[in-house]
Parts: C-alpha cells; structure tokens; sequence
C-alpha cells in the first residue's frame, strides 16, 4: 500500500527558467539510469526476496520507495525549470505572453533551439516533464529486466552498479548549471545515491555465502586463469598476479593464450593448478548450496495455502532474521556479526576458504 505525502523529500528550489537544463535532467527522469529505472528495479526484485529474505524485501522496498520520491523531485525540478513556459503555451492565440516575451523570430528560435533535443516539452507535454531521457527516447523496461535474476546475491551486486552509475550522472550534470538552488536538489540526489550503494553491499555481506554469484561454484581448471589476449605493453597487478579475493587461488598468468589452447587441446586437457579446489569439492558445494538455498525457499513459503500479508509468519521471520544477522560470519572474526560485515575498502575477503599462496 502506497501513501503519498505532498511534501516533497527535499524541497525544491529554482532560481530561474532554464528549458535546456530541464532537458538535460530528463536523463534522470526517465533515462537508463534515472529515477524510475532505480525505483522499478528495486521494486521488482523485492517480490522474489519476501518470504526467504523479509529483512532485504524491506530494505527493497524501502529504497524502491524513496526512488519514486526522487523520481517526484526530478520532475517538479523539471515543472519548476520550465515556469514561464508550460503556461503561456495553453495560450493559443497570436498574442500569447511567452510570444511577446521572446520579442520576435530571432527570440522565438532561440527558444525552440534551446528545448529541441525534448521537442515534447514544447509540442508534446504542453511543459511538463515526459518519461523520456535527455534525447527524447522514451523510457523501456529494457533497461532494467536483466536486473531482476532470482538470485537475491546478483539483484544486490547490480544494484551497487546501478547507484554508481546514476551518481555520476548526477555528478555530470552539476556541470552544467550554474544555479545554486538547483546544485543543492542535485547534491542531495547524488549523495543518496552513496547512501544506497552502502545499504546494499552491507546486504550483500548478510548474505552468506555469497560468492560466487549465484550457487554453481564453478571449474577450478579454469577459476584463476588469466589470458593475456593482447599485444604491447603487458601489465600485472592484483588482477592476474597473487592470489585471488573469493577463492583464495594464486593466479596463473598465461602469457601465450595461442600456444596454451594449442597444448591442452582447447582446454579439455587443462589441469587445475594454483588451488586446492577439486572437482570432487565443488560438486559437494554445488549439493549443499543448492539445498541450503531451496530449503530457504521452502521453509518460508510452503506449499499450500498462501496469503501475502500474514502477520504470524512475519513475527516468526523477524525472530529469524534477527537471529540470523546476530551469527558470525564464517571465516570472518568471531565478533564480526552480518549487521557489521559490510566490505571495507580494499579489505581482503577470504569468503572462509583459505587463501593459496
């Protein structure tokens, strides 16, 4: 159930009309990563998170939610840019106000010019904001499907980039206003954007385990190989030298991808090396993940007789999420619980196995 409160989370302030930033914003009205993109996503993956996750079904919510509230702010920031000129434009007649304000062609075309790249506000919307991004290409439930997997561990990892990138849009387009009020709802935006990355990679470290993505936990032939695929200058780093963050693997640097193919037969002949990880160890982990998250499906939501609300189970749930996020993390320090598990920056993850050297 939705309730809308007029006010608006942050208010909103303009020092003046400008048309052309107002089309800019539309990026983050109804662009790939703007506001309604943000809330929907959220939204949807918060149905499939209810019952085995409740806590992050409120957390999916709770941000979904506050997305449509900065989806508000955007478009009346939009309203606001364009005060001046969606009323004079329900003025048909020859001698409409905004007519004699633009004092002649030259005036007149430099509006136009100024709103072409969202003709929409002109001839489309009347002045109001339309679900379109800065170009006019109207918004698409493409641009967030993949991100509504199943998988609670992928939903989450997604989310941290989808905040990424709409915090920099945000940060782009803080260039191209000199408007103090304006900087302001921008600043406030973009920081919330911060806020949510955070909230959702400490959701992220609740979930345990969690890599990799997903419950297959992959070939240990192929986990921590690096193909150098190109020439000139080769660099090595953390990425292809040294042990791996998740599984604990040293690197194998392959420096002749060609040759290398060549010798194990396309691959079908590669031996595992640089890990301890068998085949043998991983379909064992492949069994009990595959169990441990179905039971956690099940347990929660029963075959039977379903109802949405039931305030019973949601009691029995709270006690056991409560519970759950007051257990240690395996393989983290005995005291470290998963409400204090968020990563930290550049902190080594061993995700419980051993690091290899």
């Amino acid at each position: 159930m939705f309730y809308h409160v007029k006010e608006l989370q942050f208010n909103v302030r303009v020092s003046k009309p400008d048309p052309a930033f107002a089309t800019l914003l539309l990026e983050q009205f109804g662009g790939a990563n703007g506001e309604l993109a943000a809330a929907l996503r959220y939204f949807g993956q918060a149905f499939g998170a209810k019952k085995p996750y409740p806590d992050k079904y409120d957390l999916l919510m709770d941000i979904a939610t506050e997305e449509f509230s900065h989806l508000e702010i955007v478009g009346a920031t939009i309203q606001l840019l364009l005060t001046g000129i969606n009323g004079d434009l329900k003025n048909a007649a020859d001698n409409s106000e905004i007519m004699q304000l633009l004092n002649g062609k030259a005036a007149k075309e430099d509006m136009i010019h100024q709103g072409m790249v969202a003709p929409q506000f002109f001839v489309g919307s009347g002045g109001g904001p339309a679900y379109t991004n800065s170009q006019g290409v109207p918004w698409s439930a493409a641009y967030i499907n993949g991100d509504v997997q199943g998988d609670l561990t992928s939903e989450l990892r997604s989310n941290v980039g989808a905040e990424t990138r709409a915090k920099m849009v945000y940060e782009y387009l803080l260039q191209f206003t000199d408007d103090p009020y304006i900087k302001d709802t921008l600043r406030f935006l973009m920081t919330r954007e911060v806020a949510h990355f955070q909230m959702f990679e400490a959701a992220l470290a609740s979930i345990q385990p969690n890599f990799p993505p997903g419950i297959l936990q992959g070939d240990p032939r192929y986990s921590n190989l690096y193909f150098n695929m190109s020439s000139g200058n080769d660099y090595r780093g953390p990425w292809n030298q040294g042990v791996s963050s998740q599984f604990g693997e040293t690197f194998q640097y392959v420096d002749d991808p060609i040759q290398h193919v060549r010798d194990t037969n396309g691959l079908l002949d590669q031996e595992p090396e640089g890990t301890d990880r068998t085949e043998e160890e991983v379909a064992e982990l492949d069994r009990q993940l595959s169990a441990q998250r179905s039971a956690e499906v099940n347990e929660a939501c029963p075959i039977g007789e379903q109802q949405w609300n039931d305030p019973e189970a949601e009691a029995g749930d709270q006690a056991r999420v409560m519970a759950n996020n007051a257990m240690p993390i395996p393989g983290a320090d005995a005291n470290i619980t998963a409400n204090e598990a968020a990563p930290k920056p550049f902190e080594e993850k061993s995700n419980g196995r051993k690091k290899k050297k």
